[in-house]
């Protein structure tokens, strides 16, 4: 399977609670939310196009936790049937049970179990938030695709994808589009350490 990261960005970085208010409140945040004002029925059918194209899902431990929670009880969301009924994965040194069934919690190794399942066959092996765990497969190497979308907003504070001493990686960008209401989605592969050089007058 192919290891595809979704994540929803505010262009200072934040990736922090982009669902709610009370979605993610860790170390003080206060701005949650600050993603739903740009939704539209293009980004919906966006979405729906990726999730068909899941074989499996990957979460950290209070993403699944959040999804674990609403999921079930919205059986009547175009998009339950997939979430709901296909295989799980999350990522946690303390969960030791998930309700949200069928799902397998991994521990110790994370980036060796995950390239395990990349092995297996298979479309797409979807990570939808889940920043920290992001952070460690994109360090491990592991990411085939990144999907950002980012909404033209700036809320200065939060938890950001890429932290101030996060994995240095060059990215190609392989293809970008907007909504109507401003998200700008950007799909990327990874393309290992990145390049440098110096800006003259022969550049």
């Amino acid at each position: 399977m192919k290891l595809v990261v979704q994540q929803f960005l505010t262009l200072d970085g934040v990736s922090q609670g982009p669902g709610s208010p009370d979605e993610d409140t860790s170390d003080g945040f206060g701005r949650g939310g600050w993603f739903v004002p740009y939704l539209d029925e293009e980004f919906d059918r966006l979405a729906g196009t990726w999730l068909g194209e899941a074989d499996a899902f990957l979460f950290g431990r209070r993403t699944y936790r959040n999804f674990a929670r609403d999921w079930p009880t919205m059986t009547d969301h175009p998009n339950a049937p997939l979430l709901n009924g296909l295989p799980k994965y999350v990522a946690s040194h303390s969960l030791t049970e998930a309700e949200w069934n069928p799902t397998t919690i991994l521990s110790g190794d994370i980036p060796a179990q995950v390239a395990e399942l990349k092995r297996r066959p298979g479309r797409e092996l979807q990570v939808h938030g889940s920043a920290r765990l992001a952070q460690t497969l994109l360090a491990a190497g592991l990411i085939d695709t990144l999907r950002l979308v980012i909404a033209p907003v700036v809320v200065g504070q939060g938890r950001r994808l890429f932290p101030e001493g996060g994995a240095p990686t060059g990215l190609r960008l392989t293809s970008h589009r907007t909504t109507p209401r401003g998200l700008s989605v950007h799909t990327f592969e990874p393309t290992g350490l990145p390049e440098y050089g110096t800006y003259g007058a022969d550049t």
